[in-house]
């Protein structure tokens, strides 16, 4: 079976709401094994919808339309599946009395536009919505099958689980899972990851399962998404260990984490698993890297403090910095140094540079130099040119350092 889904509104086309409902639909339907291969947004207008319902059901047997069953005008979704199918809309007095119902438990007076989320079209069913105002509906037309629910997340979530996928699942016949699992890479370009990996993607093109795919994630980085489908949740998850098992061995510390992990949580974590402390003094980034860290579950076991040391002289009084010039080695090694005793941690991490919009010192904008201060007295540094404008430079600094730390972190022995 395939199910494709449908985002109504406007205000995803003006950019003003980000679509995260289908991306949630879009895992559950992979979660139970059923193949989804096209998302699509429309905006409030019923010729648009009912001609995308046309065109998306010649190649899918189910649709999920999220969104448009509010109680306005620009509310259309009920009425293009009226179309869609060629019948009327019907007033259900039991929808319009739950309704009723909510806006009394509310101690709220009922708008009578409201009533319009009782209108359902004829032959259709009502998919009961308990923690909001507007039912969902799921037709049958064709052979083919339409769910209509809410734009509201919580409330769609909770339909979609214990509405509409097991109800895809009965009609499917046969239950299989979907798993995928994304490697998170830093230190190389799109063109390159895929050389290395080429021989795994012509080694799976035979039998199609498992699938890989690349995805350029900006400043995070680029990921090696691996996807297996299966009979069983186990049987799909081993496919898919078996071959992050072989991208692992070819990609070697590129690879910094996996699904959910960050940079900075892998660095919170590997000073956790040490028992290690960790400040930071912070130029050019103004205290990015510590935003990051800090927005980590569990960064107060390791994460002392920031010293954001934006202004010259902050960096000469503050952390005795004694280099003429401020954007070098030398000067971001004091700065770590300074940072270390200062903040009595484990390890200090620094950065200082240049994001423009003139150059300074004589060094050219996009120039960066990184310092850590590690156990045992160990000073370390680096300097390098980073591309794009002011904004880009501070964020590829942020996660820069932050990858240096992780591969300096997973080098030393415990």
């Amino acid at each position: 079976m395939r199910c494709e889904v449908l985002a109504i509104g406007t205000e995803l086309l003006l950019g003003q709401i980000v679509d995260t409902n289908s991306a949630w639909i879009g895992e559950r339907l992979a979660e139970i094994g059923i193949d989804s291969y096209e998302h699509r947004a429309i905006g409030d207008n019923q010729a648009r919808i009912v001609a995308a319902m046309h065109e998306m059901f010649q190649r899918c047997d189910a649709l999920i339309i999220c969104g448009g069953l509010g109680p306005t005008q620009d509310d259309l979704t009920r009425d293009a599946i009226a179309e869609w199918i060629g019948v009327k809309l019907v007033r259900h007095d039991d929808l319009a009395e739950q309704i009723a119902a909510m806006f009394k438990v509310r101690l709220r007076d009922m708008p009578q536009n409201n009533l319009r989320q009782a209108d359902v079209p004829q032959g259709a069913e009502a998919i009961p919505n308990p923690i909001g105002t507007a039912p969902g509906l799921r037709c049958e037309h064709g052979g083919k099958v339409v769910y209509a629910v809410p734009g509201v997340p919580y409330e769609m979530q909770k339909m979609v689980a214990e509405q509409v996928l097991p109800d895809l699942l009965r009609r499917s016949g046969e239950r299989s899972a979907i798993v995928s699992r994304s490697l998170k890479t830093w230190g190389t370009s799109e063109s390159a990851l895929a050389e290395m990996v080429s021989h795994r993607v012509d080694a799976l093109v035979d039998t199609g399962n498992p699938t890989i795919a690349f995805l350029a994630r900006g400043i995070e980085g680029l990921v090696v998404r691996v996807t297996a489908k299966g009979s069983t949740i186990e049987e799909a998850e081993a496919l898919l260990t078996a071959e992050e098992t072989e991208l692992r061995k070819v990609l070697g510390n590129l690879v910094f984490g996996a699904d959910d992990e960050t940079l900075e949580s892998v660095v919170v974590s590997e000073l956790a698993r040490r028992g290690w402390t960790l400040g930071t003094a912070e130029s050019v980034t103004g205290g990015l890297i510590a935003s990051r860290i800090v927005n980590v579950a569990g960064a107060s076991e390791v994460f002392k403090g920031s010293i954001v040391s934006y202004a010259t002289e902050v960096k000469r009084d503050l952390l005795d910095v004694l280099s003429p010039l401020v954007v070098s080695c030398e000067a971001v090694e004091e700065m770590a140094i300074a940072a270390k005793r200062l903040l009595q941690t484990d390890v200090a991490i620094a950065v200082t540079g240049v994001a423009g919009p003139s150059e300074q010192d004589g060094q050219a904008i996009g120039t960066v130099c990184f310092a850590m201060a590690l156990p045992g007295g160990v000073v370390e540094s680096v300097q390098t040119r980073l591309p794009g404008d002011r904004e880009r430079i501070r964020q590829f600094a942020s996660i820069s350092l932050l990858n240096l730390l992780r591969l300096r972190l997973e080098a030393m022995p415990l």
